[in-house]
């Protein structure tokens, strides 16, 4: 009886886990189709945008959205991924782990991070912000610390000198 109590306190929702990694099919969302794929060397400018409650109680994987931690949504990218995601207009970066689908809204908007991830980040007043998004692998330390809703180790500002490198592919 109690191991059938303790099945029903999850909700439904998939643990939060790295394991099993889902690329997912093809799909369509207002008339853009979008095709995940494995992309290992993911590197890309664009913008950021945020979101927080709104979303829902559910991420694209089955896991509880839970707004205060460092989670984004992506279109394409395996789910989960993580990738390191740096504000161009400041130079800050943090690893961010990647359990939803989105952004649909808006053209060039590369990564919907959650209320979390954008405080963490310092974009959360902009609402929307140009960023660099990379795939990484982090250690096993701050992959756990994201899996348990908390900031992967901190990591240093990125140089002035390839903030303008980045900012230049923005273009």
């Amino acid at each position: 009886m109690l191991l059938a109590l303790a099945a029903c306190a999850g909700g439904g929702y998939r643990p939060v886990a790295d394991t099993p990694v889902r690329i997912g099919p093809a799909y369509t969302i207002r008339g853009a189709t979008y095709v995940p794929a494995a992309a290992p060397d993911y590197d890309a400018v664009g913008y950021a945008s945020w979101y927080g409650s709104e979303s829902g109680d559910r991420t694209a994987n089955g896991e509880r959205f839970r707004p205060d931690w460092i989670t984004a949504a992506h279109t394409t990218l395996p789910l989960p991924t993580y990738v390191e995601v740096t504000a161009l207009d400041t130079g800050r970066r943090i690893i961010v782990r990647v359990n939803d689908r989105g952004p649909f809204a808006g053209r060039g908007r590369i990564i919907d991070l959650s209320r979390g991830a954008a405080e963490a980040l310092g974009l959360r007043a902009q609402g929307h912000a140009p960023v660099r998004v990379r795939r990484v692998e982090p250690s096993e330390k701050d992959r756990k610390r994201l899996r348990e809703g908390k900031a992967a180790a901190a990591l240093a500002p990125v140089p002035a000198d390839e903030l303008q490198r980045l900012r230049a592919r923005l273009r």
